[in-house]
C-alpha cells in the first residue's frame, strides 16, 4: 500500500477508481501483504517443521482462505460452520484445527465426523470424547497457563478469569481421563491472548507448556498460539518476529532433544497475516460543526466496523480525497442510530462532504464482525491481486435482509 502525499494506492491501482467501481462503503485487502507476512513467519521460525494455521474467524472470505492455502498455509477455525467454509475453500480435513469454544458435545461430534484435528479446551468435553471415541480418534488438548497478556481484556485468553482452556493446575484431571479411557492425545495447544509485544511472554508460556509435554508419550506437534502485535498507529511497538523466532526456535529445539522427538511446531496467526492487508474506505456525508467539536459523519458505523466500540481500537483515518489540505481535528462517527465513534478527536487534512476516508488496519475482525444492525446492507469486499481488484463478495440487497424471515398474517 502506498500512502503519499498525492496518491493512495493498493498495487498501484488508485483507491478513488476502486470507490469509483465498487462503491462505498467497501472493504479492500491487499493480497501481496498477506503473502508477505505468510512469508516472514516462515522465515523468523525456518528450521523448524513449522506449520502455520490462519486463524479463519478474522477474515472468513473464501478468497482470502484459498490465498493462504496456496501459499502454504493451514487453517484453525472455531466452528462447523468455519470448518465447512474451510473445505470449501479446499482445505483437506486433516489440516484443519477445529478449537471451539463452550460448543455442544454434537457440533465436536461433527468435527470428528468431517475428520478435523479436534482441540478439547474443558474436562467435560475431555470426559465425553474419551468415553466416545476411545482412543480411535487422535485429538489436541488446550491448556491455560493462567499468563495475563493481551492488549485488551476481551482478547486476553490465558489468564485465570478466562473462559478458554483447562487450567494448568487441572492437569492431573486431564491426565487421569486420559490414562482411564486410553485417549490419543498428539498435541498440546496455548494461546494467551492477542497484541502481545514481548517475546518474553511466549518464552513464559513456552516454559509451562514444555513442562506439561513431559506427561504426554505420543506427541507429535506443539501449538503455540498466536498474539502477535502489529502496528495500528504510528510509533506504535510491535512484537519482533525475528526475536520471538530466535528465542522460541532455540528452546522449542532444545526441548524436542529431550523429549526425544522432533515435533511441529504450530501457530495460528489472525490478525498478523491480515490486518494491515485491509482498508476500509467510507464516503463523508456530513460534517457538522457544534460549539464542542467537529463531527465527520461517514456512510457506515459499528454495524461494518465495529473494533473502536468494542475494544477501544484505534484505525488510523486518512482523508484521501484532501490529501494536502490544511489539518484539523474531528470526529469520525457513523450513521447507526447509537453513539458509534469510530474515531475521535483525530488531526486528518480538511474533510469536505463527500470526500473520501480510509480506515486503515481493516483486515482483522472488521468485516468478519460486521452485521445488520439497523438493517443495514454489509458492504462488499475487493481483493487486489496481481495488480488487479477483484470482487470477493457482493453488496448485500434488501433481498438478502428478508430472504429468511417468514410473512405471517397477523
Amino acid at each position: 500500500m502506498e500512502f503519499t502525499n498525492d496518491a493512495y494506492r493498493v498495487q498501484g491501482l488508485d483507491l478513488h477508481e476502486i470507490c469509483d467501481n465498487f462503491g462505498t462503503p467497501v472493504y479492500v485487502y491487499d493480497a501481496e501483504k498477506i503473502v508477505n507476512q505468510l512469508e516472514s513467519l516462515k522465515k523468523a521460525f525456518a528450521g523448524n517443521k513449522l506449520k502455520i494455521k490462519f486463524a479463519a474467524k478474522s477474515l472468513t472470505n473464501l478468497a482470502i482462505l484459498k490465498l493462504i492455502r496456496k501459499h502454504g498455509g493451514g487453517i484453525d477455525v472455531v466452528s462447523i460452520q468455519e470448518a465447512q467454509l474451510a473445505l470449501k475453500a479446499g482445505f483437506e480435513a486433516k489440516d484443519i484445527l477445529f478449537t471451539p469454544n463452550c460448543v455442544g458435545f454434537d457440533e465436536i461430534c461433527e468435527g470428528v465426523k468431517l475428520g478435523l484435528m479436534i482441540n478439547i479446551d474443558n474436562l467435560s468435553i475431555l470426559k465425553k470424547f474419551g468415553e466416545t471415541y476411545g482412543n480411535s480418534k487422535p485429538c489436541c488438548i488446550r491448556l491455560n497457563p493462567h499468563i495475563m497478556a493481551g492488549g485488551n481484556k476481551k482478547i486476553s485468553t490465558g489468564h485465570a478469569d478466562s473462559k478458554f482452556g483447562i487450567s494448568i493446575y487441572q492437569l492431573p484431571d486431564v491426565l487421569e481421563l486420559i490414562d482411564k479411557y486410553g485417549m490419543d492425545v498428539i498435541g498440546l495447544h496455548v494461546h494467551t491472548g492477542s497484541d502481545i509485544l514481548d517475546a518474553d511472554v511466549f518464552m513464559q508460556m513456552s516454559k509451562i507448556i514444555f513442562e506439561a509435554a513431559n506427561n504426554f508419550a505420543e506427541l507429535k506437534f506443539i501449538d503455540f498460539g498466536s498474539g502477535f502485535k502489529v502496528a495500528y498507529q504510528e510509533g506504535d511497538i510491535v512484537t519482533s518476529i525475528e526475536e520471538l523466532g530466535k528465542k522460541l526456535s532455540s528452546a522449542f529445539r532444545e526441548f524436542c532433544q529431550e523429549y526425544g522427538t522432533e515435533l511441529e511446531m504450530w501457530f495460528e496467526p489472525g490478525k498478523y497475516l491480515v490486518s494491515e492487508a485491509g482498508l476500509f474506505l467510507v464516503k463523508t456525508n456530513v460534517v457538522k460543526a457544534t460549539p464542542a467539536r467537529t463531527f465527520v459523519g461517514v456512510n457506515s458505523g459499528l454495524n461494518h466496523f465495529l473494533r473502536p466500540m468494542m475494544y477501544d481500537a484505534h484505525h488510523d483515518i486518512v482523508n484521501i480525497s484532501n490529501p494536502s489540505g490544511e489539518k484539523h481535528v474531528y470526529s469520525v462517527v457513523g450513521y447507526i442510530c447509537e453513539t458509534d465513534n469510530l474515531g475521535w478527536d483525530r488531526q486528518l487534512h480538511e474533510v469536505r462532504e463527500g470526500d473520501l476516508l480510509a480506515f486503515k488496519n481493516a483486515g482483522a475482525y472488521c468485516f468478519s464482525m460486521a452485521s445488520n444492525y439497523n438493517s443495514r446492507l454489509r458492504p462488499p469486499e475487493v481483493l487486489i491481486i496481481d495488480g488487479e481488484a477483484k470482487l470477493i463478495r457482493k453488496r448485500e440487497t434488501m433481498e438478502d435482509i428478508t430472504r429468511n424471515l417468514v410473512d405471517i398474517e397477523i
